[in-house]
């Protein structure tokens, strides 16, 4: 996603999520830090042997329909809608609606970014995580919401302090499986110390060539794909393992987007072939899913080997297909951000909505800073599901995996 202004991603400034290109093959990058390709898989391999896993206000109100609560969770029809929404807004400051909608059920969590967060007072987002977790609290739903922002390291990271170190940064240290493993400790003592639960983070795209859109900003551990699929894993478990939800991005992998490719401006198709988005862009994504990662991202651009006609996170075949079914992923999927320009064709924020949650997404990430946007995913999401345009064993199943996801929350 945009590396300053969507979810996924931020700069020093905003931006968006890439594509991926071609690899030859070789250890460029590598071997003259002393990792091989062998070393990272061999620590890998260990780590993922090790791991484990570790009352409404008026606005908001329900409408008749809702009056039936059904399921396990004592949620009404439109609540069990909101919990698969990720909101955010403008400024340092939540507004009232937000705090109402919160109150009301329908929100399934918050994403921060540069302008909600004051650098130089720590106790400004420690107020707002805790005045909106209470506000969770005063709903009645016994689970926490996801608190979240990227804390990638780098320039892309809302918060001061950890990790500061940049993911190139770390692929090209002496160990990077052991420097990936501090890097992930700080960065989740960070977010907990801000009052956050969840970070997306880390990016697994495998960069293709110096200077291309993910490797100009330090985004991608290596050219070596199992140098970021040990990185990641090993920032995965550190995370984890301090309670704080991490997310495995942009599947299928951006790493060859070139350097102008910015999926929150407008249409990216990545021409890759499938057996190299197989062996070199989705293995990354292996280490995590072995690592138990609790989410995985995927990006908005298209990859006519896998899907010729829709973008990833929009599309059955790579959603269901390659992550669910090939890959075996058993958790949380989420998109990239809601209102990125590569999604333009596919109508307003409803129908984009709607499109992602029939392609298999459990989590719809609303970032434009806007609270009627996330009102608008709600509505589109509740109106889809009751009308049976979206299949209702599935939106159940979708549930059940973000709760339980949640419950795992202090």
């Amino acid at each position: 996603m945009a590396i300053g202004g969507g979810p996924g991603e931020t700069t020093p400034g905003n931006g968006a999520a890439p594509g991926i290109e071609h690899r030859d093959g070789d250890e460029r990058g590598i071997g003259r830090q002393g990792v091989t390709r062998r070393s990272a898989l061999v620590g890998g391999a260990a780590l993922v042997a090790g791991a484990g896993l570790l009352g409404a206000a008026p606005a908001y109100a329900d409408d008749p329909a809702d009056a039936t609560r059904s399921g396990s969770h004592d949620l009404s029809p439109r609540q069990q809608a909101g919990q698969r929404v990720i909101w955010s807004y403008p400024g340092l400051t939540p507004p009232q609606e937000l705090f109402d909608a919160i109150r009301a059920g329908l929100v399934g969590g918050v994403i921060f970014f540069g302008e909600n967060i004051d650098r130089n007072d720590r106790s400004q987002i420690q107020g707002v995580t805790s005045a909106l977790a209470q506000a969770q609290v005063d709903s009645g739903i016994r689970y926490p919401m996801l608190i979240m922002t990227d804390q990638e390291g780098g320039i892309v990271q809302r918060l001061p302090g950890a990790p500061g170190i940049s993911e190139k940064q770390i692929g090209e240290s002496a160990d990077p499986v052991a420097t990936a493993t501090s890097a992930g400790t700080g960065a989740a003592e960070n977010l907990l110390d801000a009052g956050m639960n969840c970070n997306l983070a880390p990016v697994l795209d495998v960069y293709r060539e110096a200077g291309n859109f993910d490797d100009r900003f330090g985004r991608s551990y290596s050219m070596d794909p199992a140098v970021c699929g040990a990185c990641g894993a090993a920032s995965i478990v550190a995370q984890q393992r301090l309670g704080v939800v991490t997310t495995a991005k942009h599947f299928p992998g951006l790493g060859a987007a070139t350097r102008d490719a910015n999926t929150d401006l407008g249409p990216v198709t990545l021409n890759l072939s499938r057996s190299d988005l197989r062996s070199i862009d989705e293995l990354p994504f292996q280490y995590a899913i072995g690592a138990q990662v609790d989410m995985v991202m995927t990006s908005w651009a298209t990859y006519p080997a896998l899907d010729p006609d829709l973008p990833s996170g929009l599309s059955p075949s790579i959603v269901q297909g390659e992550l669910r079914h090939r890959l075996k992923f058993r958790g949380v999927t989420i998109t990239d951000a809601i209102e990125a320009g590569a999604l333009d064709a596919f109508g307003g924020t409803g129908e984009r909505a709607v499109l992602a949650a029939a392609a298999g997404m459990d989590i719809l990430l609303c970032s434009a800073r806007d609270v009627s946007q996330g009102q608008d995913a709600v509505d589109a999401l509740h109106e889809a599901i009751a009308s049976r345009r979206l299949n209702r064993g599935q939106a159940n199943q979708a549930l059940e995996r973000v709760i339980g996801l949640r419950r795992r929350l202090h």
